[in-house]
C-alpha cells in the first residue's frame, strides 16, 4: 500500500528535503589554475635544481678585483702602485689608509700627494674592511679609489676639430687589449697634435689607472671616445669627409706615399698579434704598411701609432 511500505530506503514522498552541499568546492575545482609555470620554476624539476644551483654559485662569486664593469670605480692597491698613480696625476676621489699603519716613506709620500692635489678624501679604515674591499689582495694598507672615466662620443672628436678650423686627426684602436698601449697612444696623439682616440666598447682596453699612468698625464687633455660598433663609427667618419687609414703589415701602400695624412684622417691600429679585424680592414679606404728596413715583423700599437702620427704632423707642418 502506498506510503506504508516496509522496504528500506524507499522514497515515500516526492518532496525533496534539505541536502548537504559541497560548499562550492566542486565548482572551484573546475576553475582554471592559470598557465603552467616554466620547468625552471617547478619545484623538484631537474631544470629547477640547475637554476637554483647557478643562483647560489652567483651569490658566492666574488666581485671583480680590478677595474670592473662600465660605470664602476677602480681600485689601485698597494703602496708603490698608489704612489705612482698619484704621482702621474691619475684622477682619484678617495685614498683609504689602514688604521695603525706602519708609516714609511711611501705612505708619507702618498698622503702628501693627496693633500697637495686636493679633492681627494682621506679615509681611515680597519684592515678587515680593506681586505673586503680588495677581495683579499695585498693592499699593504693603501687603497686608492679611481672614479669611472668619462668617455666622449666619437662624433665629438671630429666636431671639435672642425669647429676649431682644423683637419681632424684621430686614432682608432681595433682589438688592442693592453691598457699600457692605450695610454701610449693617447700620449702620442697629444704630442703630435691629434684630436682624440676611439676604442671599441667590448674586447678592448679602457681608460683604467694603468692607461692613465702610461699616458703620463696627457689623458687629462686628450679625449678618449668609446664606440659601440667600431665599423659603423668609421663609416660615419667617412660620411663626414674623413679618410680612414688602416695599418697592416701587408698594406698596399707605403706610409711615405700616403697623401691622405695631410687632410682629415682616422688612423686605425690593430692588435700586435691579429692586426685589423676583417670588417674593419674592409672598411678602410687605404691599408698602409710602415717600412721597416731592420726586418721586424710588426710593431706594438703604441709605437706604430707614434710613427704614423709623427709623419702626419711633419707633413701638416
Amino acid at each position: 500500500m502506498a506510503g506504508n511500505s516496509q522496504r528500506r530506503n524507499r522514497r515515500t514522498s516526492n518532496k525533496k528535503g534539505m541536502q548537504v552541499g559541497s560548499g562550492g568546492q566542486r565548482r572551484r575545482s573546475l576553475e582554471g589554475k592559470g598557465p603552467t609555470p616554466p620547468a625552471s620554476a617547478r619545484k623538484g624539476h631537474v631544470k629547477n635544481r640547475v637554476a637554483t644551483s647557478k643562483a647560489k654559485q652567483t651569490a658566492r662569486r666574488p666581485a671583480p678585483r680590478r677595474g670592473g664593469p662600465k660605470g664602476t670605480n677602480e681600485l689601485v692597491v698597494g703602496r708603490n702602485p698608489v704612489v705612482e698613480a698619484l704621482r702621474e696625476g691619475v684622477p682619484a676621489n678617495t685614498l683609504y689608509v689602514q688604521q695603525f699603519i706602519d708609516s714609511d716613506e711611501r705612505v708619507r709620500e702618498a698622503l702628501q700627494y693627496a693633500a697637495d692635489r686636493g679633492g681627494i678624501a682621506l679615509m681611515e679604515a680597519p684592515r678587515p674592511e680593506l681586505d673586503r674591499m680588495t677581495n683579499g689582495l695585498n693592499h699593504q694598507g693603501l687603497v686608492l679609489q679611481v672614479p669611472p672615466y668619462d668617455y666622449a662620443h666619437p662624433e665629438d672628436l671630429a666636431a671639435a676639430a672642425f669647429d676649431a678650423g682644423e683637419d681632424p686627426m684621430i686614432v682608432a684602436l681595433d682589438g688592442v687589449t693592453d691598457p699600457r698601449n692605450l695610454g701610449a697612444v693617447v700620449r702620442s696623439v697629444s704630442a703630435f697634435g691629434g684630436h682624440g682616440v676611439v676604442v671599441p666598447e667590448r674586447r678592448a682596453a679602457g681608460m683604467t689607472a694603468g692607461a692613465w699612468k702610461s699616458s703620463a698625464g696627457t689623458a687629462a687633455r686628450t679625449p678618449v671616445a668609446r664606440a659601440t660598433n667600431l665599423t659603423r663609427t668609421l663609416e660615419a667618419y667617412q660620411k663626414a669627409g674623413m679618410t680612414v687609414v688602416g695599418l697592416a703589415a701587408d698594406g698596399e701602400i707605403g706610409l711615405q706615399d700616403l697623401e691622405a695624412l695631410e687632410g682629415p684622417v682616422v688612423i686605425v691600429v690593430g692588435s700586435e698579434g691579429k692586426g685589423l679585424s676583417r670588417l674593419v680592414g674592409e672598411t678602410c679606404d687605404f691599408r698602409v704598411r710602415i717600412p721597416m728596413p731592420g726586418g721586424a715583423e710588426s710593431l706594438n700599437a703604441g709605437v706604430a701609432a707614434g710613427v704614423v702620427l709623427y709623419e702626419a704632423a711633419r707633413r701638416r707642418a
